[in-house]
Protein backbone atom coordinates (compact mmCIF):
# COMPACT_ATOMS: atom_id res chain seq x y z
CA UNK A 1 0.00 0.00 0.00
CA UNK A 2 1.85 2.99 -0.99
CA UNK A 3 2.01 6.13 1.48
CA UNK A 4 -0.51 7.87 2.11
CA UNK A 5 -2.60 10.58 4.52
CA UNK A 6 -5.76 9.98 2.86
CA UNK A 7 -6.40 6.79 4.22
CA UNK A 8 -9.57 7.32 7.20
CA UNK A 9 -10.24 4.34 9.88
CA UNK A 10 -12.80 4.86 12.11
CA UNK A 11 -12.76 8.85 11.70
CA UNK A 12 -9.37 9.42 11.78
CA UNK A 13 -6.57 10.18 9.83
CA UNK A 14 -4.17 7.13 9.52
CA UNK A 15 -0.69 7.32 7.59
CA UNK A 16 -0.06 3.30 6.57
CA UNK A 17 3.15 2.68 5.29
CA UNK A 18 6.20 0.18 6.13
CA UNK A 19 4.88 -0.86 9.37
CA UNK A 20 4.37 2.86 10.17
CA UNK A 21 0.82 4.05 11.71
CA UNK A 22 0.36 7.40 13.22
CA UNK A 23 -2.75 8.79 14.56
CA UNK A 24 -4.04 12.27 15.08
CA UNK A 25 -6.05 11.81 18.65
CA UNK A 26 -4.58 10.62 21.46
CA UNK A 27 -5.98 6.70 22.47
CA UNK A 28 -4.57 4.79 19.33
CA UNK A 29 -3.30 1.63 19.98
CA UNK A 30 -3.66 0.47 16.61
CA UNK A 31 0.26 0.22 15.68
CA UNK A 32 1.19 -1.82 19.31
CA UNK A 33 -2.10 -3.65 18.37
CA UNK A 34 -0.17 -5.37 15.53
CA UNK A 35 3.50 -5.06 17.25
CA UNK A 36 3.04 -6.21 20.13
CA UNK A 37 6.69 -6.79 20.84
CA UNK A 38 7.16 -3.20 21.37
CA UNK A 39 5.50 -3.39 24.87
CA UNK A 40 8.85 -5.85 25.79
CA UNK A 41 10.87 -3.53 24.08
CA UNK A 42 9.33 -0.48 26.12
CA UNK A 43 9.49 -2.37 29.48
CA UNK A 44 13.08 -3.44 29.21
CA UNK A 45 13.94 0.63 28.11
CA UNK A 46 12.44 0.94 31.37
CA UNK A 47 14.17 -1.13 33.49
CA UNK A 48 17.33 -0.61 32.10
CA UNK A 49 17.24 2.92 32.71
CA UNK A 50 16.25 2.78 36.17
CA UNK A 51 18.64 0.76 37.28
CA UNK A 52 21.50 3.15 35.46
CA UNK A 53 19.96 6.06 37.21
CA UNK A 54 19.95 4.05 40.38
CA UNK A 55 23.70 3.32 39.65
CA UNK A 56 24.50 7.22 39.08
CA UNK A 57 22.68 7.88 42.62
CA UNK A 58 24.72 5.55 44.10
CA UNK A 59 28.42 6.41 42.82
CA UNK A 60 27.56 10.29 43.85
CA UNK A 61 25.49 10.28 46.99
CA UNK A 62 26.27 6.42 48.65
CA UNK A 63 29.28 5.49 47.97
CA UNK A 64 29.99 2.87 49.88
CA UNK A 65 27.01 1.13 48.74
CA UNK A 66 27.67 1.68 45.40
CA UNK A 67 31.46 -0.13 46.14
CA UNK A 68 29.33 -3.05 48.17
CA UNK A 69 27.25 -3.81 45.15
CA UNK A 70 29.53 -3.52 42.69
CA UNK A 71 28.92 -5.58 39.86
CA UNK A 72 25.32 -6.72 40.98
CA UNK A 73 23.86 -3.50 39.66
CA UNK A 74 25.11 -3.44 36.01
CA UNK A 75 23.73 -7.39 36.18
CA UNK A 76 20.73 -5.72 36.47
CA UNK A 77 20.60 -4.27 33.31
CA UNK A 78 22.02 -7.58 31.30
CA UNK A 79 19.12 -9.76 33.36
CA UNK A 80 16.73 -7.40 30.78
CA UNK A 81 18.02 -8.75 28.07
CA UNK A 82 17.30 -12.56 29.38
CA UNK A 83 13.86 -11.15 30.31
CA UNK A 84 13.32 -9.80 26.72
CA UNK A 85 14.69 -13.34 25.37
CA UNK A 86 12.22 -15.04 27.56
CA UNK A 87 9.32 -12.65 26.55
CA UNK A 88 10.25 -12.83 23.22
CA UNK A 89 9.73 -16.82 22.78
CA UNK A 90 5.89 -16.25 24.90
CA UNK A 91 4.98 -13.87 21.99
CA UNK A 92 6.65 -16.42 19.40
CA UNK A 93 4.53 -19.23 20.93
CA UNK A 94 7.31 -21.77 21.00
CA UNK A 95 7.11 -25.09 22.21
CA UNK A 96 9.70 -26.48 24.96
CA UNK A 97 11.78 -27.94 22.51
CA UNK A 98 12.19 -24.91 20.31
CA UNK A 99 12.27 -22.43 23.13
CA UNK A 100 15.51 -24.59 24.93
CA UNK A 101 16.99 -24.41 20.96
CA UNK A 102 16.02 -20.59 20.89
CA UNK A 103 17.99 -19.98 24.32
CA UNK A 104 21.12 -22.39 23.59
CA UNK A 105 21.60 -20.17 20.41
CA UNK A 106 21.01 -17.03 21.89
CA UNK A 107 23.12 -18.03 25.11
CA UNK A 108 26.57 -18.84 22.52
CA UNK A 109 25.52 -16.23 20.26
CA UNK A 110 25.67 -13.57 23.11
CA UNK A 111 28.85 -15.44 24.42
CA UNK A 112 30.43 -15.47 20.66
CA UNK A 113 29.54 -11.78 20.62
CA UNK A 114 31.46 -11.20 23.91
CA UNK A 115 34.20 -13.10 23.16
CA UNK A 116 35.04 -11.43 19.68
CA UNK A 117 34.17 -7.73 21.25
CA UNK A 118 36.73 -8.21 24.24
CA UNK A 119 39.56 -9.17 22.06
CA UNK A 120 38.80 -6.83 19.70
CA UNK A 121 39.26 -4.41 22.70
CA UNK A 122 42.08 -6.01 23.59
CA UNK A 123 43.95 -5.86 20.53
CA UNK A 124 42.64 -2.16 20.15
CA UNK A 125 44.11 -1.27 23.10
CA UNK A 126 47.53 -1.68 22.02
CA UNK A 127 46.90 0.66 18.07
CA UNK A 128 47.44 4.33 18.01
CA UNK A 129 43.96 5.50 17.50
CA UNK A 130 43.36 9.25 17.15
CA UNK A 131 42.24 10.93 20.03
CA UNK A 132 38.65 11.61 19.17
CA UNK A 133 38.07 7.64 18.27
CA UNK A 134 39.67 6.64 21.53
CA UNK A 135 37.17 4.95 24.44
CA UNK A 136 33.54 5.62 23.93
CA UNK A 137 33.81 6.15 20.25
CA UNK A 138 36.23 3.29 19.07
CA UNK A 139 34.19 0.78 20.90
CA UNK A 140 30.79 2.01 19.70
CA UNK A 141 32.19 2.08 16.33
CA UNK A 142 33.43 -1.44 16.51
CA UNK A 143 30.05 -2.93 18.04
CA UNK A 144 28.58 -1.24 14.90
CA UNK A 145 31.28 -3.20 12.57
CA UNK A 146 30.34 -6.47 14.50
CA UNK A 147 26.53 -5.99 14.21
CA UNK A 148 27.12 -5.22 10.12
CA UNK A 149 28.96 -8.65 10.16
CA UNK A 150 26.45 -10.63 11.87
CA UNK A 151 23.39 -9.59 10.02
CA UNK A 152 25.15 -11.46 7.29
CA UNK A 153 23.71 -14.43 9.28
CA UNK A 154 20.04 -13.56 9.27
CA UNK A 155 19.01 -14.63 5.79
CA UNK A 156 21.46 -18.20 6.31
CA UNK A 157 17.84 -19.93 7.65
CA UNK A 158 14.68 -19.37 6.45
CA UNK A 159 12.04 -18.68 9.49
Amino acid sequence: MPISWSLRRNGRRVWDGNCHHVCDDVNCDYYLEYQPFLEYVSFILVIASLVQLVEMFLKKYVPELYQTLGIYLPLITTNCAVLGLALFMVLRDYNFVQSAIFGFGAGVGFTLALVIMAGIRGELEEEAIPKPFRGTGITLLTAGLLALAFMGFSGLVPV
